[in-house]
């Protein structure tokens, strides 16, 4: 059986959390302080995932780059391959918050999104 320490992220309590768990298999967790640091803690050891932030390039704008989020988590280990989508995507002015910049990046079911409005030059 594998132990692992986290230190949850789930909410600002920042709890010292144990995992005890055999391949996708989990036995306990302790040292949470509410199910929020259950159900992380669960999900860390067996399928970690995490919601990515950067910025695109923006064409014919009044700023240069524009910031961007995926709508939702994906996978830990299609992080690289989801900022490489990134880095290569331009994308032309006006951006509107919540227009889909690259829709199911990486083959995810996840859309990156703009979180900031760009407006034409």
């Amino acid at each position: 059986m594998e132990k692992r320490n986290l230190t949850c992220i789930g909410c600002p309590m920042g709890c010292q959390i144990t995992v005890e768990f055999e391949g996708e298999e989990v036995f306990s967790v302790t040292g949470n302080t509410c199910a929020i640091g259950d159900k992380y803690a669960r999900q860390e050891v067996t399928h970690p995932e995490r919601t990515v932030t950067s910025t695109v390039i923006v064409t014919g704008g009044d700023k240069e780059r524009c910031s961007v989020k995926t709508k939702g988590n994906i996978p830990k280990e299609k992080i690289f391959a989801c900022m490489d989508a990134i880095n290569h995507t331009k994308v032309a002015a006006p951006v509107r918050i919540g227009d889909i910049v690259i829709k199911d990046v990486c083959g995810t079911g996840v859309d990156v999104v703009a979180t900031k409005n760009v407006d034409a030059a």
